[in-house]
């Protein structure tokens, strides 16, 4: 298997997002600037991750994302694969075509069996586990709530709307009508 930074930063972006939930929508930038991982990457990710229904987005001010699932009920192996991170150590992606037409390579069981024991192990990790193992670590997650933008009491104040003239020759105009 070649986990690339996709799926690395995936599983990293999910563990943030679930260690800071509680507190609102957290947004793609704050993950981005605690991660080191850029923002527009992201937002690639998160996209996908968010049409296997594995986060869900809010809009507007205080928006974010949030887990869609509990995070009990998500594993590695779902973060992975919904970024289209292939769990394959095979040559041939499983397809048993290693040699061309002419079959298998000789050591395709082998790659075949550490596929299925990959996914097996990152299918029994969850998401919850390991964000149970950063709080033992002793991650600091801040218990700020999210600031929520209030309606002002005072009223708006319009600007007075002067009629009078805007040049001389429109003053000598007004001179000129009376």
């Amino acid at each position: 298997m070649r986990l690339t930074t996709k799926g690395r930063f995936a599983v990293t972006a999910m563990i943030d997002l679930a260690l800071r939930q509680n507190n609102g929508p957290v947004t793609l930038a704050a993950i981005s600037q605690r991660q080191r991982i850029s923002l527009s990457y992201l937002e690639q990710l998160f996209g996908k991750l968010r049409r296997h229904e594995l986060v869900e987005s809010t809009r507007g001010p205080g928006g974010g994302y949030t887990l869609a699932r509990k995070a009990g009920d998500i594993t590695v192996a779902d973060i992975i694969v919904s970024v289209d991170e292939p769990i394959d150590s095979t040559q041939c992606g499983g397809k048993e075509n290693c040699l061309g037409e002419s079959g298998r390579c000789m050591t395709h069981d082998l790659w075949s069996s550490l596929n299925q024991r990959m996914v097996e192990f990152l299918d029994a990790v969850t998401l919850q586990k390991l964000v149970d193992d950063q709080l033992a670590k002793g991650v600091l997650v801040e218990n700020k709530p999210a600031v929520r933008r209030a309606i002002s009491t005072t009223p708006v104040v319009k600007p007075i709307r002067v009629n009078a003239p805007n040049s001389v020759f429109a003053l000598g105009n007004v001179f000129a009508k009376s």
